[in-house]
């Protein structure tokens, strides 16, 4: 090993160290680069600095925007433009364009702001006191602009100047400044405390005069992320009235409710009557936030009907089928906790097979499997055969296999009530044509274990089969099918019918197809043309047949 110094030798630990240090401020730097959307476009071409600070020099404002747009989409892309700043803040910043305002501000959320050691530019001090302009501009839009670039800003040493300029923006006339201006507050607390200590209480004083939903709710979402204990004294003080609220400041307030029963169930009877009421709402996210919400709070049967009340309507009105997947989801949770509920709602539950999405009726079809029960199932057998009979007029794609389902589902219901099979067998048999050799299969199966299992059907079940039996269609039915008419046929007049049927789909003897027996007959005709006198060994006269034999 090579022989160290002492002087360097005592030096190196504290050398370590602060490399160690300076890889560590390196790494956390690396980690908390801010990152507020992403935007990735394969059309955009690399193009030349001078090229983009050109296009930003230009007097059109169109070729403004379209070359930093360009610039936007290159660094998202990972192309280090940091030296274009300065062209940006010279050539656009002073436009007034609202566009191009948009613009600057999604520039300025992707440009990079630091220097590599760390410190912050001195051109964002231009930057800063651009945005105090703008929080001050006579133009709402340029301020909420503004605002809404501060609420995805993390640098305090921009947001440090402009904390009275975000006060004052509190009290503005228009309700789109004001929202924005309660997020801008709400991302300077929650990353730099120190520069606004006093912003929950002053956004509690704000909320409470507040009529725009968009700002409360703003506001409300603050106080529950940054003092729970204030966002719960409102919410209790505004509980009698929280029906007439706008939908987006109800769903926070169900999470709040959620939230604070968790930390401390014996919260949950205050805030019971309230989910109650919001049930109601019109907006179909209330409604389900108000679903899960009485489920959590509370076990009791009135609460568990209404939440599969609730999820019953959504999966029937409810246009989008991932809405309606989740409802099914949480219809399936509630089926292993209280399956007795769902039972005696099972009907509000087959509605959902109104929708034409096959996974959808598969689940739903799957759930009913799991609550049908003797009370109900002359009802669901009724909405079964009428959706059976619903897919022969169908003439969609999912047809067959939805058909097959049914059929399934149905033959299953026969095995565990077996009661009903005479209700059902009249309207399967219709099938034993379909050309879908799984639902073939399966009817004729399930006719088979009928006239087994209920010998006051065999009759009727027999005649039904000797009815279709020539449009059969699948080989494995016609095993079945003849198996079931050589077993089941007890009359003469049933034996007629049945083998009359069999000779009527075998058709004429022999057994060949028009096409073959056409042939041969062309081959006979040219036969006996050709055939005529001929003299054997022996000197006598022969004839000759078509089919090739000598007569003498």
């Amino acid at each position: 090993l090579p022989r160290i110094d002492p002087p360097l030798a005592c030096g190196l630990p504290a050398l370590i160290a602060e490399v160690r240090v300076g890889c560590a401020v390196a790494a956390r730097m690396a980690m908390e680069k801010q990152c507020t959307f992403l935007i990735f476009d394969e059309s955009v071409t690399r193009a030349e600095t001078d090229e983009l600070a050109a296009g930003l020099e230009s007097s059109d404002v169109k070729t403004k925007a379209s070359t930093l747009q360009k610039i936007i989409m290159l660094m998202l892309n990972g192309e280090q433009l940091g030296s274009l700043l300065m062209k940006v803040i010279q050539y656009i910043v002073p436009n007034e364009d609202k566009g191009l305002k948009k613009l600057l501000y999604l520039y300025l959320e992707a440009v990079e702001k630091r220097a590599p050691d760390g410190s912050l530019l001195p051109e964002m001090i231009l930057i800063c006191n651009m945005i105090r302009n703008d929080l001050n501009h006579p133009n709402e839009f340029v301020r909420g602009s503004a605002l809404r670039f501060l609420s995805k800003m993390r640098e305090k040493d921009i947001l440090e100047p402009l904390v009275a300029s975000l006060r004052a923006n509190l009290e503005h006339r228009h309700s789109y400044v004001r929202r924005n201006s309660v997020l801008a507050i709400y991302n300077t607390y929650k990353c730099f405390e120190d520069l606004m200590p006093d912003a929950p209480e002053l956004v509690g004083e704000f909320i409470d005069g507040e009529s725009d939903v968009s700002a409360k709710r703003n506001a409300f979402v603050m106080l529950c992320n940054c003092d729970q204990e204030r966002a719960v004294q409102y919410q209790l003080s505004v509980i009698d009235s929280i029906s007439s609220m706008g939908d987006i400041i109800q769903l926070v307030m169900l999470e709040l409710i959620r939230k604070v029963c968790r930390q401390d169930p014996f919260q949950k009877s205050k805030y019971v009557r309230a989910v109650f009421t919001l049930q109601g709402s019109a907006s179909n996210s209330v409604a389900f936030e108000c679903a899960s919400s009485l489920v959590a709070l509370s076990n009791a049967k009135t609460a568990v009907t209404t939440a599969v009340q609730t999820y019953s309507n959504l999966l029937s009105t409810h246009s989008d089928n991932n809405v309606k997947l989740i409802v099914l989801d949480k219809l399936s949770d509630l089926q292993r906790k209280h399956p007795d509920v769902l039972k005696t709602l099972i009907m509000d539950i087959v509605r959902g097979l109104s929708s034409p999405n096959i996974d959808i009726r598969k689940k739903v079809l799957d759930l009913i499997m799991e609550l049908v029960s003797p009370s109900t199932i002359d009802e669901v057998i009724a909405v079964l055969k009428k959706e059976i009979v619903k897919t022969q007029s169908a003439d969609t794609e999912k047809s067959p296999e939805y058909r097959q389902m049914l059929i399934s589902v149905i033959h299953t219901c026969v095995i565990k009530f077996p009661e009903i099979a005479g209700t059902v067998v009249h309207v399967l048999i219709d099938f034993l044509d379909d050309s879908n050799a799984t639902s073939a299969s399966d009817v004729v199966l399930f006719v088979r274990e009928v006239v087994e299992s209920y010998p006051r059907l065999r009759e009727v079940v027999v005649q039904k089969l000797v009815e279709y039996f020539s449009t059969i269609k699948v080989a494995k039915v016609f095993r079945v099918a003849l198996w079931i008419l050589s077993e089941y046929t007890q009359t003469d007049a049933e034996f007629e019918a049945a083998l009359g049927a069999i000779k009527q789909s075998l058709g004429s003897l022999p057994l060949m197809d028009e096409e073959t027996m056409l042939a041969a007959a062309n081959t006979s005709d040219k036969g006996h043309k050709a055939g005529g006198p001929s003299v054997l060994s022996d000197g006598t006269y022969a004839s000759q047949s078509s089919m090739g034999g000598a007569m003498g």
